[in-house]
């Protein structure tokens, strides 16, 4: 079910691969469109695509030859004094990593005490105990060779 046709794609050919594959989709501002009014409405949507580029372009074109500069006029300098960016974002997704590990690591320690070893095992009874990823997602054997890799 999507809200709109061209929220999907504005790009018939995927519009005609996803009808291709078999799968099957409601718009929901038409419900009662077929395979045809379908493929009619994503033409119109990929010609709609093409003419907002052309727009796009033409807008800013015109903006330049005015002499108006385009983009931020401080580039990265103003995230780089603030100490914002990448590097602080890096750095706090790593601290909460981090501070998962150590809160699972103890979890873990119990599963193999109890003597489950294998990382499939391990993964299971994490699962089994609703403890959840640094993600909030399920355990895997990987997932749990990581966070070992992490300690």
């Amino acid at each position: 079910m999507i809200a709109k046709l061209d929220r999907l794609s504005r790009k018939l050919a995927f519009i005609a691969a996803l009808q291709d594959s078999g799968a099957k989709f409601v718009a929901a501002d038409m419900p009662e469109a077929n395979e045809t009014m379908i493929q009619f409405m994503a033409v119109i949507a990929q010609h709609e695509r093409k003419m907002i580029s052309a727009r796009t372009k033409a807008a800013l074109a015109a903006a330049k030859a005015r002499g108006q500069r385009l983009g931020n006029v401080n580039g990265a300098a103003a995230l780089r004094r603030a100490a914002k960016g990448n590097v602080a974002a890096v750095d706090a997704i790593k601290a909460s990593a981090d501070r998962h590990t150590a809160n699972v690591l103890p979890v873990i320690e119990d599963i193999r005490a109890a003597g489950s070893g294998t990382l499939e095992g391990i993964a299971r009874e994490l699962s089994a105990r609703g403890i959840l990823t640094a993600r909030g997602g399920q355990w895997y054997a990987t997932t749990v060779r990581n966070l070992l890799a992490r300690s």
